[in-house]
């Protein structure tokens, strides 16, 4: 009797042991955050850029300033030019008024003709000169609303491609304006004020490490068990058995496989067969870029 309670305690205490060896997680990987390089996007000396490592910045908030004198002027030059052809847009009913007057009367004289030949107090030659000078005139008139539509509508052209040009320095003027593209902390600093900024120079690096993603690695068996949108708990691994327990959301998972080796897949080898998932965390301060992190499905 004795013996049998030796063993029972025994296969409990083996049993205890083998749990206390069980994994606390299913899988593994690194914390991650949105990072964004903000650039140039203008050429100037960078007259103002309030910017410093690990500073929090809001989305939109103005941070910096390149030079923009030369394109201020050159958007007040093309205002100018616009006006300067505008004022050249000519007046159609004053230019034609002269000729629309003479052929109003030159259409009461015909009318006049064709009542005197009517009444015989006129030969028809006199109504044939009247109808021709009406002619005569309508053609006129129709020339020169022709000429001046013409005339209106290639600098009213002209108007709309400098308008174009007006609208290109105004871009560029706020292209000058360095702005946070998201909200968060800025991680890298690459310029100082006073510095010369060319098209494309990298400024600053931001991330939002508010929503923090763990990149991790499943097996395909455990690919059964995973889904967008899942709820899953994360923990922070800071070593020496400390951890801090969130909760996440599966946000992505991979549509294809990694492997190790990769020149090599046997049945005994498929466990190496992983996918990679991303979890976002909401960051309550503790979690850090390229911390060690687990989940547990």
């Amino acid at each position: 009797m004795n013996t049998t309670k030796i063993l029972i305690l025994a296969i409990v205490v083996t049993l205890a042991g083998c749990s206390k060896k069980d994994k606390e997680y299913d899988a593994t990987g690194t914390f991650e955050a949105t990072e964004i390089t903000v650039s140039a996007e203008q050429s100037g000396q960078l007259l103002r850029f309030n910017v410093d490592e690990g500073s929090q910045l809001m989305k939109n908030q103005q941070v910096g300033l390149i030079d923009t004198v030369q394109l201020a002027l050159k958007a007040l030059q093309l205002g100018a030019t616009m006006q300067s052809i505008a004022n050249q847009r000519p007046d159609v009913q004053t230019q034609i008024a002269v000729t629309r007057q003479q052929l109003i009367k030159a259409e009461q004289e015909q009318d006049r003709f064709a009542k005197l030949v009517k009444s015989g107090a006129a030969n028809s030659k006199q109504l044939d000169d009247a109808t021709s000078s009406v002619r005569v005139l309508k053609r006129q008139l129709a020339a020169q609303i022709s000429s001046l539509s013409n005339n209106t509508r290639a600098l009213n052209s002209q108007i709309s491609a400098t308008d174009i040009q007006k609208y290109q320095v105004l871009d560029q003027l706020m292209k000058c304006h360095i702005v946070s593209p998201i909200n968060g902390t800025v991680l890298e600093k690459y310029t100082e004020p006073g510095e010369f900024a060319t098209v494309g120079k990298p400024l600053f690096k931001i991330a939002d490490i508010k929503h923090m993603f763990l990149r991790a690695y499943i097996t395909s068996q455990q690919l059964g068990k995973v889904k967008i949108g899942q709820k899953v708990k994360v923990m922070a691994d800071y070593g020496n058995q400390k951890r801090r327990t969130y909760e996440g959301t599966v946000t992505w998972i991979s549509e294809s496989s990694e492997f190790t080796p990769k020149t090599i897949l046997t049945d005994d080898e498929r466990a190496d067969l992983v996918y990679a998932v991303k979890i976002a965390v909401v960051n309550d301060g503790y979690i850090k870029i390229g911390m060690y992190g687990e989940i547990k499905l």
